[in-house]
Formats: C-alpha cells, structure tokens, sequence
C-alpha cells in the first residue's frame, strides 16, 4: 500500500451500508415519521380482534357496499355447495354412500335451520366478517332419530374470547382461547357459554366458559402469516376507508336535502310590523312566513330578501366515488362490479380478465380453506359415525377416498367456452370428467340421467336432435351429400335415399 492510501476515505460496509441501500429501511426526511412496531400478527389479533370484530359486523350490516360484498363473497367462494364425489371402486358401495350423505345432509345443522351446504354459506359470510368461524361437531343418541347421529353447531368469532391468555391447571398453555400442548398441538377451546352481545340470553350463573376437546372443534379461517392462530375479518383492508366514504355520502346527501329546500331569509328594519303570510312568532321570537304560487310580496323600506345557495361540490364527486371504490375492492379483493354493482365501464374483456384472477382467489379459499378445513373433516367424522352406528356397513378406510367438487362457473359467454371445452376434449387435452366436474356436478350422475333420458326417449319412440351420445351441432351434417343410385346415406331396406335438411336446396 502506497503512502496516499493511507488518506484516502474507506467505504463504507457492514449491515449499515446495506441497509442504506434499502429505501423502505432509510429514516431521512419523508421517512423519519414511520416507525411501526415489530409485533406478531397473535399480538395484533389480542390486542385489537374484538373492537376489529365489532366494527366489522356493524359496517356489514348498515353499509350497503359491505353487505354486497359479503354476499358476493360467500355466494363465490360456496355457491349452492362444494359436494362430494366418492371415488369408491365398488358401484354399489359408492351409491349407497352417495344416497345416504344427501340424506344426512338435510339432518346437519344443529339448530335446524339449514342443510350442510347451507352451512357452509354461513361459514363463507363468518369469514368475510369475523375471518374466522368455529364448527362443533355433536354426537347425537340413537334415539334422536338421525339417519346418522351426528350434526354441526357454528360458533361464531366473539364465543372464544380473544382476553383468554393463560396457563391451564395441566400446565398447557392457553392463548386467545385455545388450549395448546407442549408441542404446539391444539388440544382443547375454550368457549363461552353464551354470547358475550346477546342481551336476551340471561339465564342462571354458570361458569363463564366450557372446555371442548380440540376433536370435536374446527377451525375455519385463512391463515395469513405463520403462526396464526386466530383469523382476521376478510374485510379489515377496507373497514376504514368504507366507513369513511359512508359518513362522506350521508354528508352529501344532507347537503343536496338542504340545497333542494327553497329558503329565503328576510330582514327589516321594523320588527315589529308583520308581513303578507307572516305567522305567529315562536317561542324564541322568530317568525316564518309562507310564500305561495302566485303571490307578489311587497316589501316595505329597507327590508331586503336573500336565498339560501348551499355550495356544490362541483363534477368530481362520481370521480372521487369511483377512485374510492376501486380502492374498496381491490382491499376485499373482490371485482367491482361484484362490489358496486356497476358495470357500465364494463365490457366483456374487461369481466372476463377481472373474473379470471378473482376465481383464482376463491379457488385458493376453496381448496385450501373450506375443503381442508371443514368438508375433509366432516367427511372423515360422519363416515366414522355412520359406520359404528350401523347406518353403514363399510370399513371406514375403503369408503373414505372422495373429491370435493366446488360450484360451477358461470361466464360472460357460455357458448365460446363450451366450443373450448368442446376442442380441449377432442384434442386429448382434458378429458369428459374434469369439464363435467368444473361444472359442479358429478359425472357418474350426469352419466345414469342421460341413460335415463336416452332409455325413456327410445321407449316413446321419440328423437331429438341433441340425444345423448350422438354427435350435436354442424357435425351432424354428413360429410359428402348422398347420390342416386349408389346407396350412400340410405336408411331404409327399399333403397330410397334421405334427404338431410342442412344440405337440402329446394
């Protein structure tokens, strides 16, 4: 090293200088104002959940924008059920197990108000608003008269208190209500007897809450972090701004109340003297006079009239509306037009983009939420239940193997995707089962109601155009027209030549 090295300025290294280089970790100017805690989402979630939670059920319930995205929510993520297909090898086996969970699932809910699938719709709304929703499972006696005694209670978000953080009298560890052992498994809930905000439930002093072993609990929720243990409202992103921009348009409509008031305002110098239509004087000394069709007022010498001219807010208040709520749903992560109802900016490859993405959301909630969470669960419980009550002969792990099959899709152009689907099966890219099963349907079902149809069809002697199992549309069309005398495209033993009426000229 030179003599001169030894003055010149070193640079700069270490986690300082990388750090320097992070322009979301610098503390200079624009930034010296941001410093937030590093706090566990669990912390978060104790600290905050029930002022959270009680937020978000009032906004769903008295703002219109919320309440249409929780119903669009739940209608999307659910629809009229995410059904099982057994895939039992056995054909009779699989039946009589098909036949009999449609027959439970009318028997499923615990209060008697809803089927499984209902239930699984007030389980997609729980998670818009509370983002978590509790389901225990209740054996029932034979002598209930179930097809299978068993049927699901939901508990919502408020029945496990968040306050709950404590150590057990077997040294588990409780935090927010559930109950974990030395290795981190979930052993236990502890739930509040009553609703903390039910007011008409008051009945005798009892312990406040109960202890429920962990396998007769699920619960639903997305988990957002690693770690988490309680969920978060789906709709948390834009509680704020929703309620904000509510309080903006009531504001706004009392304005436009006002301003379609036609007031006028008079003074006088003589107090005293009434006007035309003047009446009686008030308690506070104010009096109002009336003005109708047709009248001329005469006004005596300096008094004077003025008319009220509220302010507009000018053209950029459908601007400021629209920018908002955008801002909303991209928060839910719902498209606008699900949110707002809007669609005339809207055109068919602006839905069809906006839907794809969103149903790759909801396929996500889907598979990974409410199928692994709630329907695998049940599924696994009342064969187990069915089995040892009797009401199924079956060893519980041969007729366990089954695909849970969302609702169908409904897009903006049915007749291109059919005509997709229709090339994809022909092309060998996907088969008959998998475009039968995105419809939401079972194919074995699609299968016996064609046969069925086909049979009871051929019985009455009756043809259509589209039977099934026959080729339908344009290919129905021979490919070469039929010529006299050489026999091609001949139906009858005489001879005599059809005429096809997609070819026939005269």
């Amino acid at each position: 090293m030179g003599f001169f090295d030894r003055f010149r300025r070193r640079s700069a290294g270490g986690p300082a200088a990388v750090r320097a280089r992070l322009e979301g970790a610098m503390a200079k100017r624009r930034l010296r104002g941001w410093n937030p805690p590093l706090e566990n989402i669990n912390a978060l979630v104790a600290s905050g959940g029930p002022r959270l939670l009680a937020r978000s059920r009032e906004l769903v319930v008295t703002n219109g924008y919320a309440a249409n995205a929780c119903e669009a929510f739940a209608a999307n993520l659910v629809g009229d059920g995410i059904k099982p297909s057994s895939l039992i090898g056995d054909a009779d086996l699989r039946d009589r197990v098909q036949q009999l969970w449609l027959a439970w699932t009318d028997e499923a809910d615990a209060d008697g108000l809803t089927d499984f699938y209902g239930l699984q719709a007030m389980v997609a709304r729980e998670m818009f608003v509370a983002g978590e929703c509790f389901v225990r499972m209740r054996p029932r006696r034979v002598e209930d008269g179930l097809l299978v005694p068993l049927q699901l209670q939901l508990l919502q978000s408020e029945m496990l208190p968040f306050e709950k953080t404590e150590t057990a009298a077997n040294g588990n560890r409780i935090r927010c209500g559930i109950e974990f052992d030395a290795i981190g498994r979930r052993v236990a809930y502890h739930f509040r007897r009553r609703h903390p905000g039910d007011s008409t439930d008051q009945g005798a002093a009892i312990p406040e809450t109960v202890r429920v072993p962990a396998a007769d609990v699920l619960h639903i929720y997305r988990p957002i972090d690693a770690g988490q243990i309680r969920g978060l409202p789906h709709i948390a992103p834009a509680m704020v701004r929703l309620f904000l921009l509510d309080q903006y348009d009531d504001a706004e409509l009392d304005r436009k109340k006002t301003a379609a008031m036609f007031a006028g305002f008079i003074t006088k110098t003589a107090p005293e003297e009434p006007m035309m239509g003047e009446a009686e004087a008030d308690l506070d000394g104010a009096a109002i006079a009336s003005l109708e069709p047709g009248t001329m007022q005469v006004l005596l010498p300096g008094e004077d009239v003025k008319f009220s001219s509220p302010a507009d807010v000018g053209g950029g208040y459908e601007a400021f509306q629209y920018r908002t709520l955008l801002s909303v749903a991209a928060s839910l992560g719902l498209p606008y037009h699900l949110v707002t109802g809007d669609v005339r900016q809207a055109n068919y490859s602006s839905l069809r983009a906006e839907l794809v993405e969103f149903r790759r959301r909801i396929g996500q909630l889907q598979h990974g939420v409410i199928v692994h969470q709630l329907c695998r669960a049940v599924w696994r419980r009342w064969l187990e239940t069915a089995v040892l009550s009797g009401a199924l002969e079956a060893d519980p792990a041969e007729v366990r193997p089954v695909q849970w099959i969302p609702p169908r899709w409904d897009w903006v152009d049915p007749l291109k995707d059919i005509q997709a689907q229709v090339l994809a099966m022909e092309a060998g890219i996907t088969s008959r089962r998998k475009v039968v099963e995105a419809t939401g349907y079972d194919i074995e079902e699609i299968d016996r109601e064609n046969a069925a149809d086909a049979a009871r069809a051929t019985g009455l002697g009756l043809r259509y155009r589209t039977s099934p199992g026959e080729t339908q549309g344009a290919r129905a069309t021979p490919a070469t027209r039929a010529e006299p005398g050489n026999g091609a495209g001949n139906d009858t033993d005489d001879g005599a030549a059809t005429t096809d009426p997609a070819t026939e000229q005269e």
